[in-house]
């Protein structure tokens, strides 16, 4: 074992050599300039990219089967985790000042709240459609 052949870990000259160190720049084309819409702010004010498009949700209020009481259930989400929509069906519940849950992956707020889910929808990227009733 002691006859190893020991290799050196202290950067020496081994280790200095760059291949990148014979290229340069020159008989290459210059950047392009940037065009002035791409450097001019935008009419809003913001700086910001629009928001993208995170695809249909359907909003129904329901009352059958549920002792006469009004619910409002958004469905039809697609590509979003469990975590995901339960912050968003909290922030629901806060924003409509009712209860609500996340059951067999749609979202169920008590009461009819279509107006304010919508909101919240929208304003998290999603496209809302009143379905139903």
């Amino acid at each position: 074992m002691s006859s190893s052949k020991r290799i050196p870990t202290d950067a020496g000259p081994g280790l200095s050599h760059n291949p990148f160190a014979a290229l340069s720049s020159a008989g290459l084309p210059a950047a392009p300039e940037p065009t002035p819409s791409e450097t001019a702010p935008r009419p809003g004010g913001d700086a910001k990219p629009p928001k993208k498009n995170r695809g249909r949700v359907d909003i129904i209020r329901q009352k059958a089967g549920r002792g006469g009481k009004t619910v409002t259930v958004v469905t039809g989400f697609v590509g979003i985790g469990l975590p995901e929509k339960e912050q968003l069906a909290k922030a629901m519940q806060k924003s409509c000042g009712t209860g609500g849950t996340v059951k067999d992956g749609q979202i169920e707020i008590q009461g009819d709240q279509r107006e304010a889910v919508a909101r919240i929808l929208t304003e998290a990227g999603f496209r809302p459609v009143f379905a139903g009733g």
